[in-house]
């Protein structure tokens, strides 16, 4: 965490985005607790140069792991900035209230804004260095003392034609308790894309190999991926149950679509077909199969 005089922050972290939205849940966060702009917050990720070390992201550990570790450097930084806004408001450090993104001694109306102290921090002849080392950068590593564990229901309606043994998917509920929620829009987002996976993996991919161990289906003209119609208008709620083992109660989400939905579309699937004897894909002529060995008529489930 790397304050400029002029107030600004610069987050280096080990956490490497591949869309999941930490530039801007990251800097939600510390934009939130400093009551700055999120516009004076830059996220710097994957560059080795500049960030030290990681272990990437994996296992849904961004928020729950790599925030937690934010919020470990933001403590660290209030803490000094209050010994730096003692000296500036010529007050005791334990009189020292943050709030709002202005210091205040408390039970008075002195006070010095963040920008003020952030530019103080560099001016080191304002306080004595030989008790506060200038400049205001701080270094954090978080190791969780457990795993997080979301949970949820995820609901199938899908429909499918005897004729052509096509399923289609008309109606999706998804509700999940991912603890505390920083940006609801970018979680909803990871829903629908863990959805589509897993909608995917049930009805349409298919990594084939012939005899002789070719692969023949090494184009997107035969390994089929969902696109927009195959999916349905999903509906997603949430729940919150504080997680216990990190300091924010985050719970990872970046997998929960994904693991829900091969197991929604096959149960709503077998149970349209009255047989369990199906595998994934459950491709149009892998149903129309299973609809033949059963004799059955399908209805929606």
């Amino acid at each position: 965490m790397r304050v400029n005089p002029t107030g600004s922050v610069e987050v280096l972290t080990g956490c490497h985005a591949h869309g999941q939205g930490h530039e801007t849940t990251f800097a939600q966060l510390v934009a939130d607790r400093l009551g700055i702009g999120i516009d004076q917050v830059n996220v710097l990720h994957g560059d080795t140069d500049t960030v030290q070390f990681g272990m990437g992201t994996y296992g849904s550990r961004s928020g729950a792991v790599g925030m937690s570790a934010i919020v470990k450097a933001l403590d660290k930084v209030e803490a000094k900035a209050k010994k730096i806004a003692a000296h500036l408001l010529e007050a005791a450090e334990a009189d020292i209230v943050f709030k709002d993104g202005k210091f205040t001694v408390a039970g008075t109306d002195k006070s010095a804004a963040w920008g003020e102290v952030a530019l103080g921090a560099y001016v080191a002849h304002k306080f004595p260095t030989s008790e506060i080392e200038p400049g205001l950068k701080e270094t954090s590593f978080y190791d969780p003392t457990n795993f997080t564990f979301p949970a949820g229901c995820h609901i199938c309606e899908l429909e499918v034609d005897p004729d052509t043994g096509e399923a289609a998917i008309v109606g999706w509920t998804a509700v999940d308790d991912f603890g505390t929620v920083v940006n609801p829009m970018i979680v909803e987002g990871q829903v629908h894309g863990g959805v589509a996976q897993g909608v995917g993996q049930a009805l349409l991919e298919h990594t084939v190999y012939d005899d002789k161990g070719q692969l023949i289906s090494g184009s997107y003209m035969d390994y089929a991926m969902p696109r927009a119609d195959n999916l349905p208008d999903i509906k997603v709620d949430m729940t919150v149950t504080r997680c216990p083992s990190n300091p924010l109660g985050i719970k990872g989400c970046g997998e929960a679509g994904a693991i829900a939905a091969p197991a929604a579309v096959m149960n709503a699937l077998t149970d349209a077909l009255g047989t369990e004897a199906i595998d994934m894909p459950a491709t149009p002529a892998t149903v129309w199969a299973a609809l033949q060995r059963t004799n059955k008529l399908p209805h929606a489930a």
